[in-house]
């Protein structure tokens, strides 16, 4: 089970992520993000020139942790990179779909959002009995 094809459908879920990335001084910097599958690729949207976004621009790597939104002993994490950033109108698809899956509705605010696609490296996913 350590594998994306096992890991991706905790991704396809309203579940709330939480995303690591690195700061300057090398240290990780954690928050909670809405997180949307795209192919075979993770896709986030951040505020454009923000930390996440500043961050990512700077050093690529990063991992995200998700857990089952009725089930809190079911989980997956990827380690990767983001490998493309999206930003302007070409960016509201994607902030679109992710919007959609946690609220049922686009995106509320129109302009100022990046989007990072992120390639899993690593990933695995489990359920565990409670």
């Amino acid at each position: 089970m350590s594998d994306w094809t096992t890991a991706k459908p905790y991704f396809d879920t309203p579940a709330v992520a939480h995303l690591a990335t690195l700061m300057r001084d090398g240290s990780p910097h954690t928050v909670p993000v809405w997180v949307g599958v795209e192919g075979d690729r993770l896709a986030i949207f951040t505020e454009s020139g923000g930390l996440k976004d500043r961050n990512l621009s700077r050093d690529p790597r990063v991992a995200i942790s998700v857990t089952a939104v009725d089930d809190p002993y079911s989980m997956a994490f990827v380690r990767g990179e983001a490998v493309q950033r999206i930003d302007g109108g070409d960016a509201l698809p994607y902030i679109d779909r992710i919007s959609t899956v946690y609220t049922g509705e686009p995106y509320e605010l129109r302009e100022g959002f990046a989007v990072w696609l992120i390639e899993p490296r690593k990933a695995w996913g489990r359920a565990y009995e409670s």
